[in-house]
């Protein structure tokens, strides 16, 4: 099967007004005496994180701390991802003891990348609670995990991907729905193994 054409689900003015309505609704959830910290799951989680800290900033005024995590290493896949992702650091430069940590990602799918977002914070102290901020939430939940804050809800099948394109990474913000394209690069992938795996019996011979 193969993949739809990108159908944009987001502008880059949704997006903005979503970010600027999450602020808000983060803002409303805290109290005076909260000290706040926005963590970024990269990739474009860290830039989301920046933009809703630079937000929370204007609205608020209070300090707010920033750090950029990469879950990598604390993924129940590690392991036995053939991909070997390329592994981007994590820049926690404070510590999260009894701080309200606001945890940002662009998307919200099966819920393991969050699991291993907050395996990871606790190497950083005991943080007061641990809200998250995603731009978009698609569904198909794994596991038991929720957003505190989102830009919007996109019904979605598990063939179908959604990609966030911001402007620090990709040069413009939109969000875009390839419907099928997972279950065409599944198809894909077992395509390029069976061929490798003849390839490799051919050789033998």
């Amino acid at each position: 099967m193969a993949a739809k054409k990108p159908k944009v689900l987001m502008d880059a003015n949704q997006i903005s007004h979503a970010l600027s309505r999450m602020a808000h609704e983060i803002l409303e959830s805290l109290k005076p005496e909260d000290q706040i910290a926005v963590i970024g799951i990269r990739s474009r989680g860290d830039h989301l994180a920046e933009r809703l800290a630079a937000r929370l900033k204007e609205f608020d005024g209070r300090a707010i701390e920033v750090g950029y995590m990469d879950i990598t290493l604390y993924r129940d896949d590690f392991l036995t991802n053939p991909e070997q992702p390329e592994i981007k650091g994590t820049e926690i430069l404070f510590s999260l003891q009894d701080k309200l940590v606001v945890l940002v990602d662009d998307v919200l799918f099966t819920g393991r990348t969050i699991r291993a977002a907050l395996n990871q914070i606790r190497d950083y102290g005991r943080s007061k609670a641990v809200r998250l901020a995603v731009l978009i939430d698609r569904g198909g939940r794994e596991l038991p995990i929720r957003a505190d804050y989102v830009g919007k809800n996109i019904p979605t099948s598990r063939s179908d991907d959604v990609v966030v394109k911001l402007k620090e990474s990709e040069g413009k913000d939109e969000v875009e729905l390839i419907a099928g394209a997972r279950e065409a690069a599944q198809a894909k992938a077992r395509a390029k193994a069976k061929a490798k795996t003849k390839k490799g019996k051919e050789a033998a011979k």
